[in-house]
């Protein structure tokens, strides 16, 4: 299981090695993208809140990565978090995701990028439920689900 303290030694000293990577050109991307899909996942951009069904569905399945179909959720780690996008509590993998720190907007968080493909996916945060205490705060946009 991910905490925190792993994140932060991530964040600071590297992290896991992906599987595989996927590299692609701007416009490659923009062919495979809505603009939206684009501007979010290539760009760093963040969708409105509250603006995804996904936000409120909680059946069971997997979540990919909507630029290279990595898998990085599974919907058993989903929770409500009220802040109006998915958040889950783990990945699938340990080396699924990558961790940046972002000092944008006159503060200090962690982004979580997909390890495989670098899509921007959201930020992680230590205000999550136990046992881990992680809230992966995530842009629907950047997720497709695979129902199972």
């Amino acid at each position: 299981m991910i905490k925190w303290a792993d994140i932060i030694r991530y964040t600071n000293k590297g992290n896991p090695t992906p599987e595989k990577k996927v590299e692609k050109t701007e416009e490659e991307w923009k062919q495979l993208l809505t603009s939206e899909e684009f501007q979010v996942t290539r760009l760093k951009g963040t969708e409105r809140s509250f603006s995804s069904e996904l936000c409120s569905l909680f059946d069971p399945g997997i979540y990919e990565c909507k630029c290279c179909g990595t898998v990085l959720f599974d919907a058993s780690e989903k929770f409500e978090s009220g802040t109006g996008w998915p958040s889950f509590t783990q990945p699938i993998q340990e080396n699924s995701i990558a961790y940046h720190a972002d000092k944008s907007y006159g503060m200090i968080r962690v982004e979580v990028v997909c390890n495989t493909c670098e899509a921007h996916l959201g930020h992680v945060f230590p205000d999550g439920p136990e046992p881990s205490g992680l809230r992966y705060c995530i842009n629907a946009i950047s997720l497709s689900k695979i129902k199972e």
